[in-house]
């Protein structure tokens, strides 16, 4: 039996050079979060922000340095507590 060329669409697009180069920017920018709150400098990893774009992925240049506790990992992050409940301490800055 022969395959067909159709391929499946996933919801996440590979980053290109251009895009890669530009979240690792943003990256070593280090974690807003941990700057605003005066903990100094912290390595960080890119959060794409979801506002507006529905349940899918936002571009690849839509996004923003948290470190790990602060994105996922350390049960105050953005995708432990959900954006609702994380927002509202920092919406004054």
């Amino acid at each position: 039996m022969k395959r067909s060329s159709f391929k499946r669409k996933t919801s996440r697009s590979a980053a290109n050079s251009h895009e890669k180069m530009y979240m690792g920017k943003v990256a070593e920018l280090g974690c807003l979060l941990c700057q605003h709150l005066g903990l100094g400098a912290s390595p960080a990893i890119v959060h794409h922000q979801r506002t507006g774009t529905g349940m899918r992925r936002a571009s690849h240049y839509r996004t923003v340095p948290l470190c790990p506790h602060h994105h996922q990992f350390g049960g105050e992050g953005v995708h432990d507590m959900g954006r609702d409940e994380f927002a509202p301490p920092y919406r004054d800055w």
